[in-house]
This record gives C-alpha cells, sequence and structure tokens, in this order.
C-alpha cells in the first residue's frame, strides 16, 4: 500500500492482535497487524496487509496469550519488528478514515503506544468510526453483547478466527448486513417496527468463539482484491474513484460529533439509514489552543452559604433532593420511550424526576480517563464516599429499578450503584459521571463546575475545552464537594444500572 495522493479517500479497516498482560505494569504487545482499504462508494476491498510481528521479548507470549488468538512463540521469531513495518503502518492510516471494532478503546491505544515505544509520531486520523459503538446505537441490543463473533454468529456469516485481515473482512461483511437490515426497516417502518422479528430488547446468546492456530504468516501481503464476500464485484480503478460524484456512506465523517453517554442520551428518533451520524469522528485537536480556565463569579444572596440555605436552594430552586428528604415508599420506576420502540427505565419520586444533592461529599478517587467515549475523548468520572442515607436511597432505587428491567424482559446483569468492596463494606462509593456535549466546533463539559472558596463564595470554572489532564488538578482525593446528580438507568452491552450523572459539582477550596 502506497500513498498516492493527498486525498485519501479510502476507509482504513484495521485489527491488532495482543499479547495479553499477565503481571501488573505490563502493556499489550503488537503480535500481528491487519488493514484493507475500503472504497466508500462501493464498499469494497480496494488493497489488503497483514503481517505477524516480533515483539522485543517473547516471553510476553503467554500461553492465556495464544488461547486468544493462537499466535506462538515459534510463528512470530522470523517476523519483522514493529519498527521495520512502522513506515507501511504509518501509510496505510495517517490521513485517512480509521474503521474497526471497539478501536476507539483498544487498537487506536496500541498503535499509538507502538509508535511512542519507537520514539516516532503516531499516524492520524481523518476520523474514526468504531462498529462497536455505531453499531450498539443504530442497529441495538437484538444481536446480544454486540461483539464481532456474536454478531457473525447472527448473520451467519461464520466464527471469528481472532486473526487480524479475517477480523477486518468480517467487520466489513456485519456492517453490510447491518446496514441493509436498517435500510429495509426505512423503508417499511411501520410493518417492522410493528411486526419485528427481534424485540430491540431481546438478547441472542452466541456459540463459542472460535479460535485458530497460528499459521506462519510473516510475510507481508500487498494484494489488489475485491471484499471476500463479493468476489465478482469489479473494482474501479483510483482514477475513477476520485470524482466527485456522492457516495453512499460520504456522510459517515461528521465533524466534530461526540455521542456522550450512548444509550442513555438518544431521546430523537432519527432515519435509521441517515449515515450521517452513524460514525463519530474523533475531533482534530492539533491546532486548538491549550485548554484555559476563567473563574466567573456567581452572584449569591448574603446567606448562600449558610447550610439552611444551601438546603434551600437545592431543593426549591433546581429540584434536587437530599438523601434524608426522599421518602422510599413514595420512589417508583416507570418506562419511557427510547429509540425506535426500545424503552428506558425513569425514576421517579412522587410522580417528579428523581434527582439527588449531596453536601460535603468526601473524594476517595479523582478523575479517571481509563474509559472513553465515542469520539475518543476520556469519559471522565470519580469516586466520593456514599453516606449511609445516601446508600438507602440508592439501593432502594437499585431494586426497584432492577425488578422493573428484569419484568420487561431482560437478561442483562445488574450492577449496583453503589460500590462495595470486599473489605470495605463499611466504606461504601459511588462513582459520578461528568458530562461532556458539543457546542458549536468545540466539545465541552454539560456538567456545571464551581469552585468554593473557604469565604463561601462561589465561582464557576468555564473550559475552553476538555482537559482530563486539567480536571485532575481540580478533584483531588481526599477533597470535598457539593454533588448535584441525575439517576440514570441504563440497559447496554448486557450490562445493566443506575448511573449517576453530575449536573452540578461545587468544589471546595482548602
Amino acid at each position: 500500500m502506497v500513498s498516492r495522493s493527498e486525498d485519501r479517500f479510502e476507509i482504513a479497516f484495521f485489527d491488532v492482535e495482543t499479547t495479553v498482560p499477565t503481571r501488573p505494569g505490563q502493556g499489550f504487545t503488537i503480535l500481528e497487524f491487519g488493514s484493507i482499504l475500503v472504497c466508500p462508494r462501493k464498499l469494497v476491498e480496494l488493497e489488503s496487509y497483514s503481517t505477524l510481528v516480533r515483539p522485543a521479548d517473547l516471553s510476553s507470549i503467554s500461553s492465556l496469550s495464544v488461547r486468544c488468538n493462537g499466535i506462538t512463540r515459534d510463528a512470530v521469531i522470523s517476523s519483522p519488528t514493529f519498527q521495520e513495518i512502522a513506515d507501511t503502518v504509518y501509510d496505510i492510516l495517517h490521513g485517512r478514515i480509521w474503521a474497526g471494532h471497539n478501536i476507539l478503546r483498544f487498537d487506536c491505544a496500541r498503535i499509538r503506544e507502538a509508535f511512542a515505544h519507537i520514539g516516532r509520531p503516531a499516524p492520524e486520523p481523518k476520523g474514526t468510526i468504531d462498529s462497536l459503538a455505531l453499531l450498539t446505537q443504530r442497529f441495538g441490543r437484538r444481536a446480544g453483547n454486540m461483539k464481532m463473533a456474536t454478531l457473525a454468529t447472527y448473520f451467519g456469516l461464520g466464527q471469528q478466527t481472532h486473526r487480524s485481515l479475517d477480523d477486518v473482512r468480517m467487520n466489513l461483511e456485519v456492517l453490510k448486513y447491518c446496514a441493509t437490515v436498517l435500510f429495509l426497516e426505512s423503508s417499511l417502518p411501520d410493518i417492522f417496527t410493528e411486526n419485528s422479528w427481534v424485540s430491540p430488547n431481546a438478547t441472542t446468546r452466541s456459540r463459542s468463539d472460535g479460535k485458530s492456530s497460528a499459521e506462519k504468516r510473516g510475510q507481508m501481503n500487498m494484494n489488489t482484491s475485491s471484499s471476500i464476500k463479493h468476489e465478482d464485484a469489479q473494482v474501479s480503478s483510483f482514477t475513477n474513484q476520485r470524482t466527485g460524484e456522492n457516495h453512499p456512506i460520504a456522510s459517515l465523517r461528521t465533524q466534530n460529533a461526540e455521542v456522550s453517554n450512548l444509550v442513555e442520551s438518544i431521546t430523537a428518533q432519527p432515519d435509521p439509514f441517515d449515515m450521517g451520524p452513524l460514525s463519530i469522528e474523533v475531533q482534530k485537536e492539533l491546532n486548538q489552543p491549550d485548554t484555559t480556565m476563567v473563574e466567573v463569579p456567581v452572584t449569591e444572596t448574603p446567606n448562600s452559604s449558610s447550610p439552611a440555605a444551601a438546603s434551600e436552594n437545592c431543593n426549591s430552586s433546581v429540584g434536587f433532593l437530599q438523601p434524608d428528604e426522599v421518602f422510599i415508599p413514595s420512589i417508583c420506576a416507570s418506562l419511557a420511550p427510547l429509540y425506535r420502540g426500545s424503552q428506558r427505565i425513569k425514576l421517579l419520586h412522587k410522580d417528579v424526576t428523581l434527582q439527588l444533592c449531596c453536601r460535603h461529599m468526601k473524594l476517595r478517587f479523582g478523575i479517571n480517563t481509563k474509559f472513553f467515549d465515542h469520539a475518543g475523548r476520556p469519559r471522565l468520572n470519580i469516586v466520593a464516599d456514599a453516606s449511609p442515607n445516601l446508600c438507602e436511597v440508592l439501593d432502594a432505587c437499585d431494586g426497584i429499578a432492577q425488578k422493573l428491567s428484569v419484568d420487561s424482559g431482560s437478561n442483562s446483569e445488574w450492577r449496583p450503584v453503589v460500590i462495595r468492596k470486599e473489605g470495605y463494606y463499611n466504606y461504601p462509593t459511588v462513582r459520578l459521571h461528568i458530562q461532556t456535549a458539543v457546542c458549536g466546533d468545540i466539545a465541552i463539559y454539560a456538567t456545571e463546575i464551581y469552585q468554593k472558596e473557604p469565604s463561601g463564595t462561589e465561582q464557576r470554572l468555564v473550559f475552553t475545552k476538555i482537559d482530563a489532564s486539567e480536571l485532575s488538578t481540580l478533584f483531588k482525593q481526599g477533597s470535598f464537594m457539593d454533588a448535584f446528580f441525575s439517576l440514570d438507568p441504563y440497559d447496554y452491552q448486557q450490562s445493566a444500572g443506575i448511573r449517576l450523572v453530575a449536573k452540578k459539582l461545587i468544589i471546595h477550596s482548602n
């Protein structure tokens, strides 16, 4: 695969197979890289490349790693190192739209780590399509846990081999099948929605994933072919591919788009085959200025810093209840419409949406950047100690929401909202999620963040863009805050529970 022009129109589907860390501090090492370039107009494979990769330390290939992908030490002993294939990988990926299954959370990170390890800048995408997020949002949970093996079984495409080139080709075929189903449903929405052969909330169970033994494929295959499932399809020349005609998925790249809290935040019902919202591009922020933070004074009443005034403002002004003000027998759950016939659970207190506020919560852990949203940004959350009153309310909400979830036919595993770990039962915690949103061309925090001085003055913090490291200097372990949050039940990828979404956080200065 060689670069032909600055207009790199092809979509680069790629996948990496890696070692599996077996001890603390041990990272992932790439063992195989595979990619296909796909024409976005005809969805046919234009070129392919795959190679096994020899790690610097062969002992990192453990028996657990071999069980996962079948790649043994003998299989990679004569293969090139990542440094030797770095130029080719860079040329395949840089400046193109990246596509793959769960690439935002795994494959993209492994590519960047590999380039950093050899001291070279990593390739940057023109846009990113994560089919796990895409299909979970658009296709729903009808195919169960949405893993590639489960999707392949659902469509009868065979077993996943967990080899890079096979997996990317299977990924493309799964996308074609899902798009076809969505197109048919949009053509006759009344028929297919009312008489759906699969409920949007239904789950399916896949057969165990097939795993093949490693093949000695150290050679780098650079061949031009048609798609694996479309052997008779004619591949147009690159010259013809570059015409200015509109193509079926040209609108996959949506500039500066972000989906926060994927399942929980979907309230509209767009055309299911409107390809524009299907992919969420990673925002290119290289030319953006550094994050700056300015303080905006908040006008307060003279007594606003007193506990009584704070309580009154918490409840009457914004509709949040403190835990000791919640009458547990008045909590109930109901089903509300979500998307294409699916429903979500809504928690109510005396027929009003239940929202809580907790004063003087102690931070157990600060900003966690382990998880990512579907635009590739850190999914921000903090962990705080939970008071007995708060635990009592949340446990009650858990029981009520879980019962309705089971009664509604969900098979998902319920995750308690209060975190209790062995040995720490008397010190329960809760996780609060900091929301993000898109304002114009800039991603911002949807959660209002304030800083409270010892004098009682509250100042709102305004950020020009999202930066987890900046937030980590504010949310420090052991500090205190006032938290205002909603209780949002979710059922996503066979995990269900209640997510606490922070609407307003007031950090206490030391």
